[in-house]
């Protein structure tokens, strides 16, 4: 096996890198994990995750995940309300009578807590480096040295980014750059939701919210610790976060700028920020070029968000992100490959050309969201899909 004797380093503990981990694992590779976080008691920010059938919960299935995974999903965290900037509601998945236990024809939803604990529980205590944030590598013998932050160093024969959006390691792989999608996010999470944002909590009923007006949107999510993670997504110049006036480390001055961007919305969206139980940060959406490729290397190569980041209105980072573990695992142990930079040149291949597809898929969406009647598009692509269905 081309892995043999190798020293695997994965940068980020994300669902894709633990998932690669996994996979890895099975074919008795030597891995370890390069995780930013101090311990696996950190807490976890974010959405819940809606994991597809041939992406993320195939990637589950390699890795003999899969009853874990059923026996920590939330069944109802996926059912939607579609409301209007005014909380007029349009679609409630509430109101169907279908047994909310068959998931055969739903990607069924899962918090990302839960999730990263089913793929730690699953390697081995001594694979997972916690507080190794990464800030640099340099060529070393045939592979790597890779450089912490905390002071300490590791070497390894085979490097995978695994670290997310704004990878460092991305530039000595390809110096493509991101393009800006015209939409800027600030992604927040409240605590004690119940509490601390009751109107909302109530609208939301365990699931997600989908609300739209005036070329903006608010995305809501509920979490089964009892929070409520949330999206606002507005068009914005790209250097907004930089150029607005607006200190995104003060609640009162993103309050501020709330109450003006979404003054014509009903105020109980208000509740956003009115609790001090309240995490949140801006993030500019970008992607990457739909004709990206590079020339592969033998020693280092990227998953996720570092390989194909793109905005979020398709539900489909998690899922890629794990797709390209199983994949990249596929062809990393494929005994077809007499050298690691043609298995890793055919995995990039197939990656960046499923990537492709699926960015204009997302760009489509994203574009639809922010302008003209978004809720009137969503209702004739419902009526739409629920029409295949019935066939």
């Amino acid at each position: 096996m081309l892995l043999t004797n190798k020293q695997i380093a994965i940068i980020g503990g994300g669902p894709g890198g633990l998932t690669l981990a996994n996979l890895l694992q099975q074919k008795g590779a030597t891995i370890r994990v390069y995780e930013r976080d101090e311990n696996k008691q950190a807490r976890v920010q974010g959405a819940t995750l809606d994991l597809h059938e041939e992406s993320g919960l195939e990637a589950l299935k390699r890795a003999g995940l899969l009853d874990a995974f059923y026996a920590n999903y939330r069944p109802d965290a996926g059912k939607m309300r579609l409301i209007t900037k005014n909380l007029e509601i349009k679609l409630d998945d509430h109101d169907e009578t279908a047994d909310s236990t068959d998931v055969t024809d739903l990607r069924p939803e899962i918090d990302r807590g839960p999730l990263r604990k089913i793929l730690l529980d699953h390697l081995p205590e001594e694979v997972v480096v916690w507080d190794a944030h990464f800030i640099s590598l340099e060529p070393e013998n045939d592979g790597w040295r890779i450089h912490f932050k905390n002071g300490t160093s590791a070497y390894a024969d085979l490097v995978i980014a695994a670290d997310g959006a704004n990878s460092k390691i991305r530039p000595v792989i390809s110096g493509i750059q991101p393009v800006y999608s015209g939409i800027s996010i600030l992604e927040g999470n409240i605590y004690h939701a119940a509490t601390n944002a009751p109107k909302l909590y109530e609208i939301l009923k365990g699931g997600k919210v989908f609300a739209f007006g005036d070329d903006k949107s608010i995305i809501l999510s509920a979490k089964g610790d009892g929070s409520m993670s949330f999206y606002t997504g507005c068009k914005v110049p790209e250097n907004w976060v930089q150029e607005s006036g607006i200190d995104f480390s003060d609640k009162a001055s993103v309050f501020k700028w709330f109450k003006e961007t979404f003054g014509s919305w009903d105020s109980t969206w208000q509740e956003l920020f009115e609790s001090d139980e309240l995490w949140f940060i801006p993030r500019p959406q970008y992607h990457y070029p739909l004709d990206q490729s590079w020339e592969a290397h033998s020693n280092i190569t990227m998953i996720g968000d570092a390989a194909h980041r793109m905005p979020p209105y398709a539900g489909e980072g998690v899922n890629m992100a794990m797709q390209d573990a199983y994949e990249l695992c596929d062809s990393l142990t494929d005994p077809q490959f007499t050298d690691l930079k043609s298995a890793i040149a055919a995995f990039e291949k197939r990656m960046c050309q499923r990537a492709s597809e699926v960015t204009q898929m997302t760009l489509d969406s994203t574009e639809m969201l922010h302008s003209g009647d978004p809720i009137k598009s969503m209702l004739a692509l419902f009526s739409a899909s629920e029409h295949l269905k019935g066939q």
